[in-house]
């Protein structure tokens, strides 16, 4: 049985319309994640692609701009895999220097795997205020804890968790790469689920006492961005998944 089947079976018994069922189910999803290959999800070409890249490959119908960057790059791709109530499985394979700006997954736990490239990841958990001062709430920002800020190289697996594993987070590509995401339960605006984008607010000292645990320079006050939108300029094409079908 091809792996990525495997793993959609497996996603099948362990994943509820609420989440994983347990721990120990979560972690059988991640070891059988952490053995999809690009080749298991029809990638095998774009890996290769990738490990061949260096910072002065020109993208096709391209050219290089004055500060090194690539002009006129391919967009971001997101090649859906499956989706059921319980769980959704797809891949974001993400040019160089393209950036998945900050956003969130509310009340969802989501694995990553970097099936091939390099990127620098970046993301936070909410910090909570005990008594939220008007003027904070005016300010409309919210604190949020560093948890992640480094570069990944594939393969590599992370786990985040509605409340905690870096909930809130950016990607940028430093290499072709792409990312296999499965969330559970996936994103549903209908039940509370939509996914909200964030910027650093200019603040630089928002009213309100941190606990006495946080370290305010691992603090970053975020503002989410009106009615769900994503950042200007950031744009998600969807691309064509060639690997095995995956049937209800």
């Amino acid at each position: 049985m091809p792996k990525i089947k495997s793993l959609s079976n497996a996603c099948k018994v362990s994943f509820s319309p609420d989440g994983p069922i347990s721990e120990e189910a979560l972690e059988r999803i991640r070891a059988l994640l952490d053995e999809i290959r690009p080749i298991d999800v029809g990638l095998d070409n774009e890996a290769q692609i990738a490990r061949n890249w260096n910072s002065s490959t020109r993208q096709p119908n391209g050219r290089r701009g004055r500060n090194g960057a690539n002009q006129f790059t391919s967009p971001i791709k997101y090649l859906h895999i499956h989706e059921s109530e319980s769980f959704s499985m797809g891949i974001f394979c993400m040019p160089p220097s393209s950036v998945i700006p900050l956003h969130n997954h509310p009340g969802m736990t989501v694995l990553s795997k970097l099936l091939y490239g390099k990127l620098h990841a970046e993301s936070y958990d909410w910090i909570d205020i005990a008594e939220p001062t008007d003027q904070l709430q005016e300010l409309a920002v919210r604190p949020a804890k560093l948890v992640r800020d480094r570069e990944m190289s594939a393969p590599e697996t992370t786990i985040l968790y509605p409340n905690r594993g870096g909930n809130i987070h950016t990607f940028r590509a430093i290499t072709p790469c792409a990312l296999f995401d499965v969330l559970s339960p996936p994103y549903s605006a209908e039940k509370g689920r939509d996914c909200s984008y964030f910027r650093k607010s200019s603040v630089r000292e928002p009213p309100a006492v941190l606990p006495s645990d946080i370290n305010s320079s691992e603090v970053a006050w975020l503002e989410e961005l009106e009615d769900h939108q994503p950042p200007e300029g950031f744009v998600v094409a969807r691309g064509l998944y060639k690997g095995p079908v995956i049937r209800r």
